[in-house]
């Protein structure tokens, strides 16, 4: 996979884990679509780690910044760039276990794709932490789809055999949208 996705509305998503931050560039967004900094805030804060059991430590704010494409809260029809800085970072332990290829991590992807000059600290672009790009991404994308009326949606009915309870798509919509 590359860093760009799309053909008509193509996002480019930069930057690695423990780098001084992560962003996305949107093509293709049309001008004139109302768009304010809440508006995506509110979906990067529902990705936000908890302090669950198996979540990261690390707190970072995910505070949007954006960058250009947006001017008197209506998109100009400009590339979008939108960014997220990287706050709480300790790389410090990382160079101990740089070659140490982790289970359940895309450490050897990573090793075998660039060479071994990928940026390997906190998994660097193979971090979950790069979601937060595709979720600024999203927020955009969903606020245009819905001025087309297309809502979307998405449901696990079973995982491993355990089959989930049924819902209508009231209950699903209230699902989404809460988390």
């Amino acid at each position: 996979m590359g860093n760009s996705l799309g053909k008509f509305f193509t996002i480019t998503s930069f930057g690695e884990s423990h780098g001084r931050g992560l962003g996305v560039v949107i093509d293709g967004c049309p001008a004139g679509l109302p768009i304010t900094v809440e508006d995506i805030q509110g979906e990067v804060d529902k990705r936000r780690p908890g302090a669950g059991v198996g979540t990261t430590r690390r707190a970072e704010q995910d505070k949007i910044e954006v960058l250009s494409g947006v001017y008197n809260g209506v998109t100009t029809g400009a590339p979008l760039c939108l960014m997220v800085w990287n706050e709480d970072i300790d790389s410090s332990e990382y160079e101990k276990t740089r070659f140490l290829l982790r289970p359940g991590h895309a450490d050897y992807t990573a090793y075998m794709k660039y060479g071994g000059f990928n940026d390997f600290r906190g998994g660097g672009r193979f971090s979950g932490r790069v979601t937060v790009t595709f979720v600024m991404a999203g927020a955009i994308a969903r606020k245009l789809l819905s001025l087309l009326g297309v809502e979307v949606l998405a449901h696990a009915v079973e995982i491993g055999g355990i089959k989930a309870e049924p819902q209508g798509f009231a209950e699903i919509r209230r699902n989404v949208n809460q988390n």
